[in-house]
């Protein structure tokens, strides 16, 4: 996988099928009207340059995106070890369990979806989709 393309009919999930969080929300984003490409990162892996533009379009380090008390990180790092954008990197490709939510891209727009009726919430925002909305900091 190169470069992350958008398209405002298409969303586009980035998600853990191995979480509880993850299961919940895949079937949200299938029921939407629009083509969904679903990128299930306990199966395919997401390149260094993917994370950093979606961690740039949410407006927070690819470290936000980890939940640093996950047993898959608690047992493989110290939670106060400080880590660059690379070895955050190298976490959630070797640990994708500790992705901390679901991110959908629609069209220019990202979210974090921290539970599965967020979706249902920025889809309903307005006809449009959910243009001009943005993610509460993690």
């Amino acid at each position: 996988m190169g470069t992350i393309s958008t398209n405002k009919n298409m969303i586009t999930l980035y998600y853990n099928s191995q979480t509880a969080l993850g299961k919940q929300t895949y079937p949200y984003v299938k029921a939407a009207d629009k083509k969904v490409l679903a990128i299930d990162i306990s199966k395919t892996k997401v390149t260094g340059t993917q994370w950093a533009t979606i961690a740039e379009n949410l407006k927070v380090s690819i470290g936000d995106l980890i939940n640093n008390e996950h047993p898959d990180f608690t047992k493989n790092y110290e939670t106060s070890a400080h880590f660059d954008s690379e070895d955050w990197i190298k976490v959630l490709n070797a640990n994708p369990d500790t992705l901390k939510c679901p991110i959908i891209i629609v069209g220019e727009s990202y979210y974090l979806l921290k539970t599965p009726s967020d979706f249902v919430k920025y889809m309903g925002s307005n006809s449009g989709g959910i243009d001009g909305q943005h993610p509460e900091t993690l």
